[in-house]
């Protein structure tokens, strides 16, 4: 003990000491979804936790990222991984959070279903059509964006907001002529139902996930983010370096058969979880401002406003 008050003495006199003793948080309340492929092998692998020994990790689960970014907006949430469009809803309605990550985009990851004998063959046959999907989530950019490259509106669909069990449900029934849906699910619809792919996301532009924090959090922990962020990349990169190993994890974890997961991690680019550069801040501003013409968002966003940055 005393070798470590003369080694912090001695830091301080340097200045330094700020810098060795800063402490990780507390707590980490991180939400996730069933397919957050970094977040559930993390999870699983208990790697935050072997991390990060002086911090309590409680993972909480969320059905979409609408869900998981309100709860980070009354405070009840530290770090959460959704899609694209989530961050850009939560911004609108006042949510103080910053991006502190993004992962490339994964456009076969995002789908619009059909039923097998739909007579809905192209994007332009769901004119008037009756379409599923979360509100809010990266299906709506998703839907929106592959109306308008072939000249409809949102307005041209009659858009039914939906969760995705209840989308899935209402689409096995035939009560809605399309579901826009992201993976897991989109693999499970159609290993265990007479589903086809309309189209996906490629050719639009779409953005990839986007890791959020609480901006009051982000300032007082930068460099646990960081340290954050390093281990999920990692934890991601298990999908390929230990492909039988997590495919079992995630078969396991998800609930989902083991087909499905496999198909979902083989359709996937490596995905490490990067700094938030302009690419990815003019891809969402280029959003942000579509949902706005749209009528989609109340109000016109500044994106870059909500990019975590060291100085904040």
């Amino acid at each position: 003990m005393r070798l470590l008050n003369f080694f912090c003495t001695g830091l301080a006199l340097l200045g330094l000491a700020d810098i060795v003793m800063a402490a990780d948080p507390a707590t980490l309340r991180i939400g996730y979804q069933k397919g957050s492929i970094a977040l559930v092998l993390a999870k699983e692998h208990g790697l935050l936790e072997k991390r990060f020994g002086q911090t309590t990790v409680q993972w909480i689960e969320f059905p979409a990222g609408p869900q998981m970014l309100e709860a980070l907006n009354v405070g009840a949430l530290d770090v959460g991984s959704t899609g694209d469009i989530p961050p850009l809803f939560a911004q609108a309605a006042g949510a103080d959070l910053v991006y502190i990550g993004a992962e490339p985009a994964k456009p076969q990851a995002e789908t619009i279903l059909v039923r097998g004998d739909s007579p809905v063959h192209d994007i332009a046959d769901l004119k008037g059509k009756k379409v599923a999907f979360q509100k809010g989530s990266s299906s709506h950019n998703l839907i929106l964006r592959a109306l308008n490259k072939v000249g409809l509106s949102y307005k041209d669909i009659q858009p039914i907001y939906l969760p995705p069990a209840d989308a899935r449900a209402a689409f096995e029934q035939g009560s809605v002529d399309a579901w826009a849906i992201w993976e897991p699910y989109s693999s499970l619809a159609l290993s265990q139902s007479r589903g086809r792919v309309l189209a996906n996301g490629e050719g639009l532009s779409l953005s990839g996930p986007i890791y959020s924090a609480r901006r009051d959090y982000a300032q007082s922990n930068g460099a646990f983010l960081h340290a954050l962020l390093d281990e999920l990349t990692a934890a991601e990169a298990l999908t390929r370096s230990q492909r039988e190993a997590s495919l079992q994890v995630l078969t396991r974890s998800m609930g989902l058969p083991e087909a499905v997961i496999a198909r979902y991690i083989d359709n996937r680019p490596p995905s490490p979880i990067l700094p938030v550069d302009e690419k990815v801040i003019e891809a969402q501003q280029m959003t942000a401002d579509l949902f706005y013409a749209n009528q989609l968002l109340p109000k016109q966003l500044e994106v870059k406003n909500a990019i975590w940055t060291e100085t904040d």
